[in-house]
C-alpha cells in the first residue's frame, strides 16, 4: 500500500484485482478504526487450522469488494440510457464504492463462526450500521464527502446498506448485497486463491461485460440482470458458491472447530458488544489471547486443534421432512448422553435465490426471462441441508450406533 499524489490517495496491490486505486475520502476510511480492526478479523474464521493458506482477512475483501462496485456500477451506467451517471467521480459511484467498502465493518471476532452472539440480538449488518455513526467516520465524511454531484454523508452509506432508498438506491443496493453482488464475486475468488482450491473460480471479465440494468415488469422496479450471453458466468457464479460451502465453508473439520469455540464462548457468557465503541476493542487477537489461557475443554480444542471427531453426518441434500426428523433425533440423543458430549453443526444454504430475487436475463430479442427459468442447471440445483454429530472419541461408537438406530 503505497501513498501518492498531493492528496492521501492509495494505491494497493491486491492478489485479485491487480492495482486497486482510491480517492481521498476512501483513503482516509481506510485509515479509520473500523476498516483497520479488519486487518485482524480473518475472513474465514477458523478455517486456516483447516487450509493454513487461508490467512486473509476482511479488510482484504473489503477492498476488493469496493474496487468490484465500481466494476459493476461502470457496467450498469454504460448500458443503463441514462439512469446512472457515467462520471468516476459521480455521487452514486463514490456511494457504491463506500458502501461496500464499509459493508463488512461489523465483523465478530473469527466472522461467521460466532455471529449469533451479538448482544441485543444484532447481526454483523446491523453493527455495520451503528458503526457508521461513530464521530470519527462522521469527521472524514465531512472533510472530504464532498464531490461534483454532492456531498456523501454516513447516513446516506447506511441507507444503501440496508437496502437503499428511491429506484437508483434500490439497484445499488444490489450491487453491495443481491445476488449478483460484489461481495459473493470477491470472497469466492479471494477464497479460493487462499484455501488454494480451485473451486470458487469463474469467469468474472464475462460477467462483467453482460451485467445489465433491466426494469422488473412484475416489480416495477430496476433491478441488476445479464445479457443472454452471460447465462454461463452467472451459472459458473452458482455452482463457484455452491462447491465452495460443500467443500471449504461446510467443511467438516472446520464446522467441528466452530462449534468448541460457540461452546466456549457461551460456557463464559461472552457476547460481542452492541456498544460501537465497545465492539471496536475486540478481534481475533484479542479473542485467541483469551482463548490460550484458558484451561477450558472447548477453549483446548480449538488451540490445540484436538476438537470432537465425526460421529455421524447425514446427507448432503436433506428433504425438509428428513431435516425435521433427524432434529427430533438430536432432542431424544440429548436426553441419553449429557450435555457437553454431543456437538451438532447443522449446514444449511440455498445455493441460489434466483427464484425469491427475480434476475432477469434479456435474450437477443428484448425477452426477458428470469434466471431461474433461463437456466436448467440452476433450476435443478438443490439446497444443502446436512447435520453433522460430533463427541468426544471414545462415546463415538455408542454415539454413531444411537443416532443410526433411531435414524434407518
Amino acid at each position: 500500500m503505497t501513498a501518492s499524489g498531493p492528496e492521501p490517495v492509495l494505491t494497493v496491490r491486491d492478489p485479485i484485482h491487480g492495482f486497486i486505486r482510491t480517492d481521498p475520502l476512501e483513503a482516509a476510511l481506510i485509515a479509520t478504526r473500523p476498516l483497520q480492526r479488519l486487518r485482524y478479523v480473518h475472513q474465514l474464521g477458523l478455517t486456516s487450522l483447516v487450509f493454513p493458506g487461508a490467512e486473509h482477512s476482511r479488510f482484504s475483501h473489503a477492498l476488493g469488494a469496493m474496487e468490484l462496485a465500481g466494476k459493476v456500477y461502470d457496467a450498469l451506467a454504460a448500458k443503463g440510457d441514462g439512469l446512472l451517471p457515467v462520471p468516476r467521480a459521480s455521487h452514486p459511484r463514490r456511494l457504491v464504492r463506500a458502501a461496500a467498502l464499509l459493508h463488512d465493518v461489523g465483523h465478530a471476532p473469527f466472522s461467521h463462526s460466532a455471529e449469533e452472539l451479538f448482544e441485543a440480538g444484532l447481526d454483523h449488518e446491523a453493527m455495520s450500521r451503528r458503526l457508521l455513526g461513530l464521530p470519527e467516520l462522521a469527521a472524514v465524511f465531512a472533510e472530504h464527502g464532498d464531490g461534483p454531484g454532492g456531498a456523501l454523508e454516513p447516513g446516506q452509506v447506511a441507507a444503501l446498506l440496508a437496502g437503499g432508498e428511491g429506484e437508483v438506491g434500490r439497484l445499488l443496493a444490489q450491487v453491495v448485497s443481491g445476488e449478483l453482488d460484489v461481495d459473493k464475486m470477491d470472497y469466492l475468488l479471494r477464497d479460493s486463491l487462499y484455501c488454494g482450491v480451485r473451486y470458487g473460480s469463474y469467469d468474472l471479465d464475462r460477467l462483467l461485460d453482460t451485467v445489465m440494468p433491466l426494469p422488473d415488469p412484475v416489480s416495477g422496479g430496476w433491478g441488476i440482470g445479464i445479457e443472454a450471453g452471460g447465462v454461463h458466468a452467472a451459472e459458473a457464479l452458482v455452482m463457484a458458491r455452491y462447491y465452495m460451502f460443500t467443500q471449504v465453508y461446510f467443511n467438516p473439520t472446520g464446522k467441528a472447530l466452530e462449534l468448541h469455540l460457540n461452546e466456549w464462548l457461551q460456557e463464559r457468557g461472552r457476547r460481542w458488544a452492541a456498544d460501537p465503541e465497545a465492539f471496536l476493542d475486540e478481534d481475533d487477537v484479542t479473542v485467541l489471547a483469551e482463548l490460550r489461557q484458558s484451561d477450558n475443554p472447548h477453549a483446548r480444542a480449538v488451540v490445540e486443534r484436538s476438537h470432537y471427531p465425526l460421529a455421524y453426518e447425514t446427507g448432503e441434500h436433506l428433504t425438509a421432512a428428513e431435516r425435521d426428523r433427524f432434529e427430533a433425533l438430536l432432542g431424544d440423543l440429548r436426553r441419553v448422553f449429557p450435555r457437553g458430549d454431543l456437538l451438532v453443526s447443522h449446514s444449511a444454504k440455498d445455493p441460489h435465490r434466483f427464484e425469491q430475487s427475480r434476475v432477469l436475463v434479456r435474450h437477443r430479442d428484448g425477452a426477458l426471462q428470469p434466471m431461474a427459468e433461463a437456466s436448467q442447471f440452476i433450476r435443478h440445483l438443490g439446497r444443502i441441508e446436512r447435520f453433522r454429530v460430533y463427541c468426544p472419541a471414545g462415546r463415538r461408537d455408542e454415539v454413531a450406533t444411537a443416532i443410526r438406530q433411531r435414524w434407518s
